[in-house]
């Protein structure tokens, strides 16, 4: 698919079908994620693909009301983390800039924006959640202290085809010195 086809046509999608994404789909999304840069390349990101029907209830009892009827019939839940103090710290865990910590998280962006254009390509769809209980989330899915829990992100065939929002103009956003 062109690319600005693709990102034209996906969209946050709210309600799901039951039909189900394959163990194949789920790698290649975050195969995909994983070709995002990241800052001197530490690669921090890491996913936890919940599938089983119990343990996608236990994750949705982590979001708030309004998330959780968001992902009603999901097939996949994706939890997103990452590895605490190594992006954007030197070898002596000092912090590169201002930034520290942070740079995990904006690494895990990008790993995202890479993630849900994949899912599109695959006719899957996605919601990034970042409402979330991330000490449950923690207990629920076994994730160790040294990662930082993110986001989750649904992924499944959409039930709704919503409007495209409307964006900003190129005046309001971009400014060339």
């Amino acid at each position: 698919m062109e690319f600005t086809t693709l990102m034209n046509e996906r969209r946050s999608i709210r309600k799901y079908t039951d039909a189900p994404v394959s163990t194949e789909e789920i790698q290649a999304v975050i195969l995909a994620a994983g070709q995002a840069p990241s800052w001197k390349n530490p690669q921090t990101g890491r996913y936890y693909a919940v599938t089983s029907p119990e343990k996608i209830e236990e994750v949705r009892a982590c979001l708030p009301e309004g998330n959780q009827q968001k992902t009603e019939q999901v097939p996949v839940l994706l939890v997103t983390t990452y590895k605490k103090n190594i992006a954007g710290f030197d070898r002596e865990a000092n912090p590169d800039n201002e930034l520290g910590n942070q740079w995990g998280a904006y690494d895990l962006g990008l790993q995202a924006a890479y993630l849900i254009l994949k899912a599109r390509e695959l006719g899957l769809d996605t919601l990034i959640m970042g409402l979330r209980d991330a000490e449950q989330l923690r207990n629920v899915l076994d994730i160790p202290e040294e990662e930082t829990v993110v986001s989750v992100i649904s992924l499944g065939h959409r039930d709704e085809d919503p409007a495209k929002p409307k964006r900003k103009e190129l005046e309001k956003i971009l400014k060339i010195v």
